[in-house]
């Protein structure tokens, strides 16, 4: 069992723990996750690592609750266990010989871009960092953000916070400006990513995204992640669990993975009500 050392709520929808689990701790790389089961009956779930401390053993979570697994995990307080912690898993993020960067983050996806700009910012890399929300009230992780970046660019859909627009805005503006970037990285929802890269695309500079589609078992078997990148004119399918979560924005199909990414929809909605009004009678008998 893996306990809940911290929990905080970084937004209405967005919520961050720290769970015990030593030896996930020791390994834990930016860019990899984590699946968990909050009980013996619940579904196995990936969520990227956002953070690690190798001293206390602990490794942290941010989550968004939109299912009924989130909602459960979310129920969840400090001093609970969870049934399941298992990682890390997928290949951490690559970020050898990069001297200047731009991450672009989006909505939740902040919290694992996070992590990574804060190794590139330890190693001496001058970060340039962009987030946006669509909201002031779904903000997250500003003042960490800021810390670990030289220019730090904050946007939001209805202009309550930091500038108006989406994040392709600013990163049209420093590619217009002439900033060489080694490398872009984008992590967000699939749409945000996808207008990343073909902002990107004319400058030919590197761009990477962070893949998160539906998985089940983590480790390859079940072909539930899978990808299709066109690459040098053939089409081929890779798995974000075992082959990613990283890889070439510029290879990615995007309309195919935010095709297979809605499928499951109605039913991922129809078990987060069922998981909603489930907690409703529990609270109501317990009132």
């Amino acid at each position: 069992m893996y306990k809940i050392v911290k929990k905080k709520s970084l937004n209405p929808t967005v919520t961050l723990m720290e769970i015990e689990a030593p030896f996930v701790a020791a390994k834990a790389e930016p860019g990899q996750f984590i699946i968990l089961r909050v009980d013996e009956n619940g579904e196995r779930i990936p969520l990227t690592v956002a953070g690690y401390d190798r001293e206390k053993g602990t490794v942290t979570i941010i989550f968004q609750i939109v299912g009924a697994t989130t909602e459960k995990l979310n129920h969840k307080q400090e001093g609970d266990c969870l049934q399941d912690f298992a990682g890390p898993l997928g290949v951490a993020t690559e970020v050898d010989n990069l001297h200047k960067v731009c991450i672009v983050g989006g909505g939740v996806g902040c919290a694992i871009a996070l992590p990574i700009a804060q190794k590139l910012h330890a190693m001496g890399c001058e970060v340039t960092s962009i987030i946006g929300f669509r909201s002031k009230d779904l903000l997250i992780l500003e003042e960490e953000f800021q810390v670990a970046s030289k220019e730090l660019h904050v946007m939001t859909d209805d202009g309550s916070y930091g500038r108006k627009g989406n994040v392709c805005v600013p990163l049209q503006e420093l590619l217009d400006k002439g900033e060489q970037f080694d490398e872009v990285i984008a992590i967000g929802p699939l749409i945000m990513m996808k207008f990343v890269v073909e902002t990107v695309r004319p400058t030919g500079i590197p761009c990477k995204v962070s893949m998160n589609p539906i998985m089940i078992d983590g480790t390859g078997m079940c072909g539930g992640c899978r990808l299709t990148l066109n690459r040098n004119g053939e089409k081929v399918t890779k798995f974000a669990c075992v082959d990613g979560p990283d890889f070439d924005g510029y290879e990615v199909d995007f309309d195919e993975a935010m095709s297979r990414s809605a499928m499951y929809r109605d039913f991922e909605r129809h078990a987060y009500e069922e998981t909603c009004n489930l907690f409703r009678k529990e609270s109501g008998k317990n009132a």
